[in-house]
């Protein structure tokens, strides 16, 4: 497999999980991440959107401990925006996410972790 072909599969791969995510904890399909910056998500008390805009300033490692310090894996809304957060960084560059010391394997592995500790693990399982 080809690097590209490799980044586009966990990129794909991402993405379908988020949206089966989306389909179990609230019977629809995923929302896209401008519509969530939109309804205003929240996790570990920061908003996504912050958290996002970290991600694009380099700050990845530090947006992804802020917002797993205090995450309810219980609460849906703050496990959604979570997960939007690993699908936004699946979709950043290859080079993007090294230059800032993350990897396509560590989006992956974090949504895989969030879905696990949240109670779906049993999803991952099966798409991996």
């Amino acid at each position: 497999m080809h690097f590209e072909d490799e980044k586009d599969y966990i990129m794909r791969l991402i993405k379908e999980m988020v949206r089966i995510l989306f389909s179990f904890m609230f019977g629809k399909q995923s929302v896209s991440v401008e519509q969530a910056r939109e309804n205003g998500y929240e996790v570990s008390g920061k908003g996504l959107d912050e958290l996002l805009k970290m991600a694009d300033d380099g700050e990845i490692n530090e947006a992804e401990n802020l917002m797993l310090d205090d995450i309810d894996y219980h609460n849906k809304n703050e496990v959604a925006a979570a997960a939007l957060f690993y699908q936004y960084l699946s979709e950043k560059d290859e080079d993007f996410l090294r230059n800032n010391n993350y990897s396509g394997e560590e989006v992956l592995d974090g949504i895989n972790q969030l879905m696990k500790k949240s109670g779906y693990g049993e999803l991952t399982e099966n798409s991996i």
